[in-house]
């Protein structure tokens, strides 16, 4: 098994079972929680830069409005996906915030065509309005829409629809963001504590020591993932990413034993077949781009 699969197992992997770490988290409040995540994760990354001697892009970027307009909405986006996550998995809510990532790669398609002009292939339009009639069906279930799921699904897919167009690369683009996010995070962070109502340092040691160490539970399955993308094809990314999800779902059903009623499987399944025939497709495709290249090769020769 190469290094660009080990790199994207353990990413996926990672972010799988990160529920169960927030959950230990429970007695912090979700905001409190993000904003360390932001402030612990920017030490690390500029260790990272530091190490791997990146600054010139980054200061180079901090001098150019347009780019800190850009990474500044980016960044508002990835603070709310963080948010919203927090807030789901510690308001027992895990099901839920998988749903969200189960829609993510499906509205990424429509989000393409929308804004970037992408033409899908014929048969990715089946799975994008299979996914809809799921999401729809579970409003009708649920009494409301899942707005946890569809936040998480639609502040992430924005997200990266911004980094697709964004010039600087992954670890500046992501120090970037924590960066223009920590001046509020810290400010937050103070404010909690002139007014006593700050946790950390005022809690368990093992609390403390989570909220410190979020930094790097959050920047190393990012860092994995870099190398992933790299280093294996589009597809098999694609099929990768349901791991996470998939163990997101499997901690809240099993681990948590939150409600999973037979309405719920229906509404699930529905976007399940959705995913099934999304990465066909995609597997499909890319064989087909294997073979026509092979053939191209052999005539130039």
């Amino acid at each position: 098994m190469n290094r660009g699969i080990l790199s994207g197992l353990g990413a996926y992997l990672i972010w799988g079972f990160i529920p169960v770490y927030f959950k230990l988290l429970q007695a912090v409040p979700a905001v409190e929680i993000m904003f360390h995540r932001v402030i612990w994760s920017l030490i690390l990354l500029m260790v990272l830069i530091t190490l791997r001697q990146q600054w010139t892009p980054l200061r180079q970027a901090l001098r150019q409005p347009r780019l800190l307009g850009i990474y500044s909405l980016s960044a508002l986006l990835l603070a709310a996906n963080w948010w919203i996550y927090i807030y789901g998995v510690n308001a027992g809510q895990v099901v839920e915030t998988s749903l969200g990532y189960f829609i993510n790669p499906l509205l990424s398609v429509a989000l393409g065509v929308i804004f970037l002009g992408e033409r899908p292939r014929p048969l990715q339009w089946l799975p994008v309005g299979l996914a809809t009639l799921g999401v729809l069906y579970l409003t009708l279930q649920y009494g409301r829409l899942p707005w946890i799921a569809l936040s998480l699904a639609f502040s992430f897919g924005f997200y990266g629809l911004i980094k697709k167009v964004a010039p600087l690369g992954s670890l500046n683009g992501l120090t970037l963001e924590t960066l223009l996010l920590s001046l509020p995070a810290l400010g937050y962070l103070l404010a909690l504590e002139f007014s006593g109502q700050g946790v950390f340092l005022h809690t368990t040691w093992e609390n403390n020591l989570l909220l410190v160490l979020v930094g790097i539970v959050t920047a190393v399955p990012l860092l994995l993932y870099g190398v992933a993308a790299r280093s294996i094809p589009l597809w098999m990314l694609g099929l990768l990413q349901y791991l996470a999800p998939t163990c997101q779902f499997l901690v809240g059903v099993l681990l948590y034993k939150e409600p999973f009623s037979p309405a719920q499987m229906v509404g699930f399944g529905i976007i399940w077949v959705a995913l099934l025939i999304f990465s066909g497709e995609s597997l499909m495709n890319w064989k087909r781009a294997q073979v026509k290249s092979t053939v191209v090769a052999i005539s130039a020769d």
